[in-house]
Order: C-alpha cells, then sequence, then structure tokens
C-alpha cells in the first residue's frame, strides 16, 4: 500500500472538523468534488470507509475516528516543525501582524519594540482588531495573533501570556449620579443600563465584559449594544448606559465628559495573547516571548 499525499490527509481533517463537504472545500480551497475525490483516494489506501455519507449529514466511522485522533497532533506537528525550520531559514523574517482591542496599552507596544529589536529582519505591524469580534481576525488569518481580552475558551487558540491584570471601571456621564463617587459596589450596576458588546463575540465573552445580573444575582438593565470602543464611550457621554472597562482604558481615554468610577466586587480584567492552533509560526513563538519578559510572564515564555 502506497503512503497517502499530504493534501489527502489535509482533506480528511478538514472533513473530520467541519463534517460537510462544502465547507471542508472551502476551509482547503478546493471544490466538493475534489474533497470527495481526495477521501476516496485515501479511503483506498487504508482499506476502509473514513467517513458516513447520506443526504442530510455527514460523519465519521469508527475508522475515521481513530484516525482523526492520531493524525490530528502528528499533522500539527509536521506543520509546526516545517514553519519552524522555514522561519529559522529566513532569520525569522517576513511580517508579523498582531492584533489588539480598544487600545494598544504600555506593555503591548514595549513587547512590539523588544520583539523588532531581538527581530530586525521581521516587520511588526499592529492592527485594531473590532471589539465585537476579539477572535475572527485570529481565526480568519486576517492576523497571526491578538491581544484580547479575556476570558478565552476557544479550543482551536493558544492562550499565551495573560497580563495587564487590572480592576474594572465604570464609565458614566459626567452627569451621571456615580459620577463623584469614590467607588461602585457591583451590586449598584442593577441601578441603570449597562452598555452591551454587538457582533459575533461569543455569548460567554460578552457577558463578562457586560453582565446580565450582579454577583448577588440581581438584574443589570441591558442597554445599548455597541461594536467598537468609540461608539459605547460615545453612548456614556450622551447618556445612553453606562459600560465596564479596564483601569488602562479609562486612563487612554480620559474625558472631562466622562467620569471613570472604580467597581468593587467584581474579578480584574485581564489581557491575553491568542493565536491559532493550526498556524503557530516561530515569528509567533518569538513575539510571545517578548511579551512575557515584557510583562513577567514566564510560564508563557518556552
Amino acid at each position: 500500500m502506497s503512503n497517502p499525499e499530504i493534501r489527502e490527509l489535509e482533506a480528511f481533517l478538514a472533513l473530520a472538523e467541519e463534517l460537510h463537504f462544502g465547507r471542508a472545500g472551502e476551509r482547503l480551497y478546493l471544490s466538493q468534488s475534489r474533497i470527495s475525490q481526495l477521501l476516496r483516494a485515501l479511503e483506498s489506501r487504508i482499506g476502509g470507509r473514513l467517513v458516513d455519507r447520506t443526504s442530510r449529514r455527514v460523519r465519521l466511522t469508527p475508522l475515521g475516528e481513530q484516525l482523526h485522533v492520531g493524525l490530528r497532533p502528528a499533522f500539527d506537528a509536521i506543520v509546526a516543525t516545517i514553519d519552524a525550520v522555514r522561519d529559522t531559514a529566513r532569520g525569522l523574517g517576513g511580517v508579523l501582524r498582531v492584533g489588539f482591542q480598544g487600545t494598544a496599552n504600555d506593555l503591548f507596544l514595549r513587547a512590539v519594540t523588544a520583539f523588532r529589536d531581538g527581530h530586525p529582519d521581521c516587520a511588526a505591524e499592529i492592527v485594531e482588531i473590532p471589539l465585537s469580534d476579539p477572535f475572527g481576525a485570529v481565526h480568519r488569518g486576517e492576523v497571526d495573533a491578538a491581544v484580547v481580552l479575556m476570558p478565552v475558551l476557544d479550543d482551536a487558540l493558544v492562550l499565551g501570556p495573560v497580563f495587564s491584570a487590572r480592576p474594572l471601571t465604570l464609565a458614566v456621564s459626567a452627569r451621571h449620579p456615580y459620577a463623584r463617587r469614590p467607588a461602585v459596589d457591583a451590586e449598584e450596576l442593577a441601578s441603570g443600563p449597562l452598555i452591551g458588546i454587538a457582533g459575533a463575540a461569543p455569548e460567554y465573552w460578552r457577558l463578562v465584559q457586560a453582565p446580565a445580573v450582579t454577583p448577588g444575582g440581581r438584574a443589570i438593565p441591558a442597554g445599548p449594544a455597541v461594536s467598537s470602543l468609540q461608539e459605547g464611550l460615545a453612548l456614556v457621554r450622551a447618556g445612553r448606559g453606562a459600560m465596564l472597562l479596564c483601569d488602562p482604558t479609562a486612563d487612554y481615554y480620559g474625558s472631562h465628559a466622562v467620569a471613570f468610577v472604580p467597581v468593587t466586587g467584581l474579578p480584574e480584567s485581564s489581557l491575553a495573547l491568542v493565536w491559532h492552533r493550526n498556524h503557530e509560526t516561530a515569528r509567533i513563538r518569538g513575539f510571545a516571548r517578548a511579551l512575557a519578559d515584557v510583562t513577567g510572564d514566564a510560564g508563557a515564555a518556552g
């Protein structure tokens, strides 16, 4: 029996994870018929059916499940090794695109500078990504990695250095009753609308940035949902609601029209570097080490 070709393995992995011939083809920029052809070739080499296909669904056979479980980590390791060797051969050259949400804080910018200093052959570019879609740019390959607000509960993403843990503040209009308060308890969030985040962000993530209930279980009225930080602050200035923000963002966007009041009783907000598990490169690992060095996250510097 001849050994499978790399394209056959790629097609099988895409199909095993999408369970749809059309989506698997889109993922690899191939037609559905080409995916079917590659699958048949692989099944012929193996000597058994890997996929059951009906008019309504696609599912793996037990043989397909066994192949997927064993093949995915091995395939990822091969791709990562080739990427690492290629980057070494190129002196880690090329372009690294790193996304950020809202504001590029000082630690992030220091890491970018450190990476550029350590890898002069690699151009590091920073790109603002929508507040409403923290992970989409990484999944679509528009950026190589991104600094996003926690939490991150996406198995397809690698969680790199976690940093900048800071208390939350409540952004309110300067005319708001809380504007001159030294602090606000989390239970007091139930007294007025809280501006939320619209778009493609997963619900678990949106509910951390704009919770629906207080820690004590009181309902928090939902205000308008926004796609960007600037849009949210404009609504705050207009008195349409309050918005939870981390301390560094409040420092950066200080304004006479908006007051930033510390909130007690909520967990701190943190940032994290993430990248796609299937697209890890030596450049990404180099930037993760630079960020870990700057932030002191030694556990993520390996």
